[in-house]
């Protein structure tokens, strides 16, 4: 055998790799072989539950193989995750550790240059969407501020945590920053024990800057602000709701920067109000507000979104457009009932302060409540508020976040336009 450890796994657990799922589980796994200083090769059982057991240390390179034999691909092995092994890649270990630079170089080549097919040099977007881009574990977003480009970056698995060098260089070589800001502070990086990780790669730089999306002016926090500092997967989204605002009455809701509600006086909306629990959200939004000169058409209001529909449905305002863009209700398999609940009543009542022929934007970004799921809620919040429902379009995330087909965690955002009668 080879110089790099084999990991065989039990029937039938290679069918989902083989139709592109990037994982294997640590109870997944029946044999490991691996080479002995000597030279000789062992070969031990492994249990379900103890991978301890496993002579194969955290964050080497691995093959994986079918319980027959075949080989299914080479990953980075952690058995401080459930998730012990990760694929990087279709080829032998030794193809890649052979020039593991130009290797990753390639791969962060390649997902940069289909960007460029949707997006130009002046635009903010996803660079690297993890799995789905062939780099476990790894985002990155690129933003474009005044000039220049500015790269936040999240290592979130060991996978590509001991790769980080050869990652950092091509990331460099290739998009030639101004500034990266690392934000390796997810919870995933517990659960792969690994130290949560901040700050600036090099040279320190503004942690605030301006970008442009679809002609507006958005203030982003790349230190502060949440997750990676912005939320460009709606971007499309945001873009495509313009057309049904002008002249509107506009609600949007859960707003955080008020990127939607600046869409919607994009196009032409009579008054946008945007909502959002958060004050420090509110006053990012009327930062965004002032930097459009969009005082006159839209307003920014603190408060829970839940009272807020409450309280105008008592009043009874109405509204020809409401945008519902929530956080993740849930973000486990567990609470999928809890979350249902969150969803329809906020959906029930936006449909109830629409007047007839409103469009209501809705969305869900939890991987969990699958489309299924979540377009079974709005047909039954439809029939408790009396309701009809044209569904205009089904909507997911910008181009920026490819699916990749065998791995469904990949296409979790829902983003539907719905007329509303």
């Amino acid at each position: 055998m080879k110089d790099f450890p084999y990991i065989f796994l039990k029937s039938k657990e290679d069918v989902e790799i083989k139709q592109g799922f990037p994982w294997v589980f640590y109870n997944e796994i029946q044999s490991v072989k691996t080479k002995n200083s000597d030279g000789t090769v062992e070969k031990i059982s492994v249990s379900d539950q103890d991978c301890s057991s496993i002579p194969v240390q955290d964050g080497q390179i691995v093959e994986v193989y079918s319980n027959v034999g075949a080989f299914l691909g080479t990953g980075v092995l952690n058995k401080k995750s459930k998730i012990i092994v990760r694929f990087i890649g279709k080829e032998h270990a030794d193809v890649i550790m052979s020039d593991p630079e130009s290797y990753w170089s390639s791969i962060v080549h390649a997902a940069a240059s289909i960007r460029r097919v949707s997006f130009s040099e002046t635009d903010s977007y996803r660079l690297i969407y993890a799995e789905a881009d062939f780099l476990p574990g790894l985002v990155v977003e690129r933003y474009f501020s005044d000039g220049k480009v500015y790269l936040v970056v999240q290592f979130l698995a060991l996978s590509c945590d001991v790769f980080r060098n050869e990652i950092l260089s091509a990331l460099k070589k290739i998009c030639n920053p101004y500034g990266i800001y690392e934000r390796s502070d997810g919870v995933l990086r517990e659960k792969e024990g690994l130290p949560q990780k901040t700050g600036w790669i090099g040279s320190e730089r503004d942690s605030v800057i301006t970008i442009v999306e679809n002609g507006m002016h958005i203030r982003v926090d790349v230190v502060n602000g949440q997750k990676t500092g912005y939320f460009l997967d709606q971007k499309c989204n945001r873009s495509a709701i313009s057309r049904f605002c002008h002249g509107k009455r506009v609600l949007d809701t859960f707003s955080h920067t008020g990127a939607f509600g600046l869409n919607a006086v994009k196009g032409g909306a009579k008054s946008v109000i945007s909502v959002d629990i958060s004050q420090e959200a509110v006053d990012t939004i009327n930062v965004n507000i002032a930097l459009n000169n969009a005082q006159e058409k839209m307003t920014a209001v603190c408060a829970d979104v839940f009272d807020v529909l409450k309280d105008y449905e008592s009043k009874g305002e109405k509204f020809d457009v409401i945008i519902l863009d929530p956080p993740a209700f849930t973000k486990s398999a567990k609470l999928i009932q809890k979350a249902y609940g969150g969803y329809k009543e906020i959906n029930l009542r936006a449909m109830r302060l629409l007047n007839e022929g409103g469009i209501l934007v809705t969305c869900s970004c939890s991987y969990y409540f699958d489309e299924n799921t979540f377009y079974s809620m709005l047909m039954h919040a439809a029939m408790d508020s009396h309701k009809r429902i044209q569904v205009l379009e089904k909507r997911g995330a910008a181009p920026d976040h490819p699916v990749l087909l065998g791995y469904p965690k990949s296409e979790y955002l829902k983003c539907a336009i719905c007329r509303v009668v």
